[in-house]
């Protein structure tokens, strides 16, 4: 069961890993700091390069104040008038837009000190800017990705930690992807009546103790086009969703579905529930991209930290050139410190 209970001051900053280098997550973290009294943001620390903040503040012509840290206990009378960072002392050489394995120990350096931090009391969450995973890969990386690699570090440290969930939050929208980085060809056969349980459980948890919602109403899409319209348009929905979805409503969940896709993300229909459940990646992302493409969030469902990322990648393409829209970002800082605020009201 998720918990940010790991320390329970409520002034404590959040972490926010530097990622991808040569990518925009720099930029956007310059930026959200530069409007961090009109949004209101939480106190927050980077951990990974003071040079690469700097260097990234100069290229795009931003004047933003930079101190480095060595304990993010300064953050608190530092952070009106300095944006504060953790140097974590590994190669910041970097080029704009073109990712490198020399970096690659500072990308990864700086989730694993992050997430240390939130462990020992000394963050209340983590909030992570994009990662280039092929530069990552190239430097010797074995997790499948960042959510993994993450779940991975809170196992080390809990025997609590259970492989986590993504969900995608924007525009009032919070949707999950039953399966997430696979061909659509493998799509139909990963999916179990044990993961669609497993998942929805996990979800309806953190309605409840992430989002506050007392009594959870989750919509689950069918695989095939209308639901599979009664078995004529292949029989998934019949053999595996439904039945999987009968017994979470025998356990006294509120579960909708199986339900044709097409019909459950207009606005009548989204009002109708707290979160959808879909069977794949595109079946998820394209209705919360098409509603706020530059604003949604990334949660991370069932990890015992607090974790939330901008609902974009690195976008190599515009690094440097000052183009780069801080909205997710900022939007994830306060998703951050939402859920850190309810996981304490739902754990006293």
């Amino acid at each position: 069961m998720p918990s940010s209970t790991i320390n329970n001051s409520k002034s404590l900053p959040f972490a926010l890993s530097i990622g991808e280098p040569s990518g925009i997550g720099p930029e956007i973290i310059l930026k959200s700091w530069a409007e961090r009294s009109e949004q209101k943001l939480p106190d927050f620390f980077v951990v990974g390069s003071e040079q690469i903040m700097l260097k990234t503040a100069q290229k795009i012509g931003l004047d933003i104040p930079l101190q480095k840290i060595t304990t993010p206990m300064q953050v608190s009378t530092i952070f009106q008038n300095a944006l504060p960072v953790l140097d974590i002392e590994r190669d910041a050489d970097f080029e704009f837009g073109n990712p490198s394995t020399l970096t690659a120990a500072l990308t990864i350096g700086a989730i694993e000190q992050s997430v240390k931090m939130v462990f020992d009391g000394k963050a209340a969450g983590l909030v992570t800017a994009p990662i280039q995973k092929a530069a990552l890969y190239e430097a010797g990386f074995t997790s499948p990705g960042h959510t993994e690699f993450l779940a991975e570090l809170c196992k080390k440290r809990t025997s609590a930690a259970e492989m986590p969930v993504m969900m995608l939050v924007a525009d009032g929208l919070r949707v999950v992807p039953l399966t997430i980085h696979i061909t659509i060809t493998e799509v139909a056969k990963s999916i179990s009546p044990d993961i669609i349980r497993w998942t929805c459980e996990k979800v309806n948890t953190a309605l409840i103790e992430d989002f506050g919602i007392e009594k959870p109403r989750i919509a689950v899409a069918g695989l095939n086009p209308h639901a599979g319209e009664d078995g004529t348009i292949g029989n998934e929905e019949q053999l595996i969703i439904g039945p999987a979805l009968d017994r979470l409503r025998d356990q006294g969940m509120n579960i909708m579905g199986p339900l044709p896709a097409d019909t459950m993300f207009h606005g009548a229909a989204r009002v109708k529930y707290d979160a959808a459940l879909c069977m794949y990646h595109d079946q998820a992302l394209i209705p919360i991209k098409t509603l706020d493409f530059e604003g949604g969030v990334n949660v991370t469902v069932g990890l015992p930290i607090v974790r939330t990322s901008p609902d974009h990648g690195t976008a190599l393409d515009i690094a440097g050139q000052n183009l780069a829209n801080p909205n997710s970002m900022i939007n994830a800082l306060r998703m951050a410190e939402q859920i850190y605020k309810n996981r304490m009201i739902s754990h006293v």
